[in-house]
């Protein structure tokens, strides 16, 4: 995506299809991630960029992660297939999501990166700067991880 204008005109279009096609998940789901970018441009009071689009997609996705962990805790399978189904829309308009394998070699690069700067091998104490390197080159890659993931793997990695 160049921009978040070009973001909402593909989800309009998106709407429209899904309409024509009478899939009813599909629209709900795109009318929510149109209302939730013109709700946060509208709290910025400006175009958003790009990078927080995809910010406000995100956590589109995170609350639907806990609401899933909610339901199916609640025994309501139905209700948590529903919110998996508006994940899987929601993400079309995201950047690709990084296996864990490659989560794990981007980690470990990021841990040898700080530890020559530094000059010694990171502890867990410096774990902050660990993650902030790792989401610095998942950015510089267009691609996407989340934090929660990130955040196990480093301590994983720094206590080991």
């Amino acid at each position: 995506m160049t921009d978040a204008g070009a973001l909402e005109l593909i989800v309009n279009q998106q709407i429209i299809t899904a309409m024509k096609a009478h899939d009813a998940v599909r629209t709900t789901t795109l009318r929510l991630i149109k209302n939730a970018l013109k709700n946060k441009a509208i709290e910025k009071r400006e175009a958003l960029t790009p990078a927080e689009s995809e910010q406000a997609l995100a956590t589109m996705i995170k609350q639907r992660r806990d609401s899933i962990e909610q339901f199916t805790k609640g025994n309501r399978p139905e209700l948590a297939a529903a919110e998996a189904a508006e994940i899987v829309v929601i993400e079309e308009f995201l950047p690709k999501a990084l296996d864990e394998a490659g989560l794990r070699a981007l980690v470990a690069e990021a841990i040898a990166e700080v530890a020559t700067t530094s000059g010694k091998a990171p502890t867990p104490k410096e774990m902050g700067t660990v993650i902030k390197a790792v989401q610095a080159k998942l950015q510089a890659a267009s691609l996407r991880a989340e934090g929660r993931a990130v955040s196990e793997l480093v301590k994983k990695q720094l206590a080991g």
